[in-house]
């Protein structure tokens, strides 16, 4: 009896899902994880895969715009052209698919069918720029988003609240430190083209 009390503190207080009864088998009751609804996406580079998880309930219209985005090819092509070790890799814009057009690296994006640049909203949260945590670039002004994006290496706390967190990379952070340590400019540009391919997984 006094094994089994003991048994049964152990088991309570570790708290491993085992139901142990005296004299009886024992049941391994498993822990799942909580359930992980909805897309996700693939960023597929030369360097290696990085995939990506969403964060609607945080940024919902800046996850809607990615993936409507990457669902369309529109990522397709471009490349990283913006990477400093210890901090970012930027990437995302459309001008970056002809590398004739170097001097307008970082200002492109979406636009309507008028031609207009498509702009979102700022959804700033509280969630910590953590290394992994995939963010919006904008201009200075905070409403002025549209499809560039940057994925945190180190821990970045001066952007919190700041620039829009949508998404994380949940494997494949090593792909974005190997960007982040390339040969680049005084621009911050690689000295070589990094294409990105994003595919939406439902």
């Amino acid at each position: 009896m006094r094994v089994c009390r003991l048994l049964s503190k152990i088991v309570a207080i570790a708290a491993i899902g085992l139901v142990v009864g005296c004299g009886g088998k024992t049941e391994v009751v498993p822990s799942l994880p909580p359930p992980d609804h909805g897309p996700k996406a693939i960023i597929k580079t030369k360097f290696g895969e990085m995939h990506m998880k969403f964060y609607p309930d945080l940024a919902p219209k800046h996850v809607e715009n990615f993936l409507k985005l990457a669902r369309s090819g529109f990522y397709n092509g471009t490349i990283f052209h913006r990477v400093i070790p210890g901090f970012m890799i930027q990437g995302g814009d459309p001008n970056t698919k002809s590398s004739l057009r170097k001097e307008t690296y970082g200002q492109g994006g979406p636009k309507d069918e008028k031609g207009n640049p498509i702009l979102l909203k700022a959804e700033f949260s509280e969630t910590p720029h953590k290394r992994g945590i995939v963010s919006m670039a904008r201009a200075n002004e905070p409403d002025t988003a549209g499809s560039q994006f940057f994925i945190v290496v180190e821990v970045s706390p001066f952007l919190d609240r700041k620039y829009t967190v949508f998404g994380e990379i949940t494997r494949g952070l090593g792909v974005a430190d190997k960007i982040a340590g390339l040969p680049r400019n005084d621009h911050d540009l690689p000295n070589e083209r990094v294409e990105m391919t994003i595919t939406v997984i439902e």
